[in-house]
């Protein structure tokens, strides 16, 4: 499309108030792919154009899942309460992304500013919808291929170094995270990376750093090798557990014993981020079968079981970008869970909360 409209950068942060702006206004940002700086506006997001919302996270980095590059960095985009994508668009894709907004459009309100009505437009609606599928077919895959904001995440952003300071200005200066996190993470990384030097002394660091964790009552290195070699077999266990059945978290060592030294069971990472949540007492919140390839597009359908707890997401504690403001849910195998009886959940307290799990 001819002459995008930009709005004014508006630098938003934490807790702050916004209005998704109307359907023409979001129409006229979009090239013919329904992007803006290569974000798409996706469809499940029309619903929202003329709704107030408050800025849950900035969104100036992001991880990226799909070619494991580490840190990336956006410009001039925030995460809006919990919106998450619903995947209907995407064939039922059921990894619920945390939407992406750029801050062209939304309009700064106050926090007693009423919504409006927004219908959606017909030529937006058009655009949105054909731009959810690549316009080149592909040889390789005869089912459709996807464009959604998470195959969009490594052309929209750039490699961010883990030792550029400005993300750090910008994690304190936006409410993401507090001064506190920004420097026992930065410490954290700094351990780990004398620990990988490999010049004989990463046992002796780890050893260190688990006693010191010992008598703080805090955690184990959590950074550590998986038990089984690359490319063998790794265990599965089928518990068949429901959405809404209590689970506890086994401990990291049961866990490594699963994994390969890569720290992968069937395909899927157990990540240090997941080291905090061990031993602790969840609810299943959801059973996730079919997924988005982020490399592909290409919508895949689990052989395996992969579960969502309640309360349990990503943090950007051990892994980059720190401080990586995405909150992804992470993924469990059931192998890594055990089932817990409600009775003695409720004798010990009842279940942990994402309070008590950060």
């Amino acid at each position: 499309m001819d002459g995008l409209s930009v709005g004014p950068k508006l630098d938003l942060k934490v807790g702050e108030w916004v209005v998704v702006r109307s359907a023409e206004e979001i129409l006229s940002t979009l090239d013919s792919n329904a992007r803006f700086q290569e974000v798409p506006f996706m469809p499940q997001m029309l619903q929202y154009c003329g709704m107030k919302f408050q800025v849950r996270k900035r969104a100036h980095k992001l991880c990226d899942t799909a070619f494991s590059t580490g840190g990336r960095r956006m410009a001039d985009a925030v995460f809006l309460d919990d919106i998450r994508c619903d995947g209907q668009a995407f064939g039922g894709c059921e990894m619920k992304c945390p939407v992406i907004w750029k801050e062209t459009w939304l309009r700064r309100v106050s926090k007693n500013e009423p919504a409006y009505t927004s219908t959606p437009i017909e030529r937006l609606v058009t655009l949105v919808w054909s731009a959810t599928r690549r316009s080149a077919p592909s040889e390789k895959f005869n089912e459709p291929l996807y464009v959604c904001q998470a195959t969009q995440v490594p052309i929209a952003t750039e490699l961010l170094p883990v030792w550029h300071p400005v993300q750090y200005i910008e994690d304190y200066r936006s409410g993401n995270v507090s001064l506190s996190q920004i420097i026992s993470r930065l410490l954290f990384e700094l351990y780990a990376q004398l620990v990988a030097l490999g010049v004989g002394l990463g046992s002796a660091l780890r050893w260190i750093y688990n006693a010191v964790q010992w008598v703080r009552g805090g955690l184990p290195y959590p950074v550590r090798r998986g038990c089984l070699p690359v490319g063998g077999p790794t265990p599965a266990a089928n518990l068949d557990l429901k959405v809404g059945e209590l689970v506890r978290v086994k401990d990291g060592d049961s866990i490594l014993k699963t994994v390969d030294e890569r720290l992968f069971n069937r395909g899927m990472s157990f990540s240090p981020e997941m080291m905090p949540y061990c031993g602790k007492t969840f609810r299943v919140k959801e059973r996730v079968r079919k997924i988005i390839n982020e490399k592909t597009g290409q919508l895949i359908n689990l052989k395996n079981s992969c579960l969502v707890l309640e309360g349990v997401e990503c943090q950007g504690r051990y892994t980059r970008p720190l401080n990586c403001p995405r909150g992804f849910p992470p993924y469990w195998r059931e192998i890594w869970l055990e089932r817990v009886d409600s009775t003695e959940v409720q004798g010990a307290g009842g279940t942990t909360t994402r309070e008590q799990a950060r």
